[in-house]
């Protein structure tokens, strides 16, 4: 779901990072990346809460993958990018893209993943804080 909210958006910036087009739309990518980073947050968050009500305590590590792959999914679309989007060929330049965009996605992934994280642990201990022991 957060790779729904980016997918329209990187054919744009892909065009313009690789295609040497000019982007000239940045609030709507700024709003874009808010949009991402609430829906991540939420959806990790919805996960979170399914995975402690079948009582698995073990979030940390899964809120973090839940948030981060959509790190994966834009590594996936960069395939789909350069076989069916773009004019690179050759061996220089598919290890030039494919080795930066890793870079990118990994960035990508470590970000959304605190994110996840990070909005998980505060639902966690929200939660926990107002549950009373007698």
């Amino acid at each position: 779901l957060p790779f729904s909210a980016i997918y329209v958006e990187l054919y744009y910036i892909f065009a313009s990072v690789w295609g040497h087009k000019v982007y000239i739309i940045w609030s709507i990518l700024f709003i874009v990346y808010i949009i991402l980073i609430i829906v991540t947050a939420f959806i990790t968050i919805a996960l979170t809460y399914f995975q402690l009500a079948v009582e698995d305590h073990r979030w940390w590590w899964r809120s973090f993958l839940c948030g981060g792959s959509t790190g994966v999914f834009v590594y996936g679309y960069c395939f789909y990018y350069y076989v069916a989007r773009s004019d690179m060929d050759g061996f220089m330049q598919t290890t030039f893209f494919f080795g930066y965009m890793g870079m990118v996605c990994f960035g990508f992934f470590l970000m959304l993943g605190t994110v996840g994280w990070r909005a998980s642990l505060l639902f966690v201990r929200h939660i926990y804080k107002a549950i009373k022991c007698e």
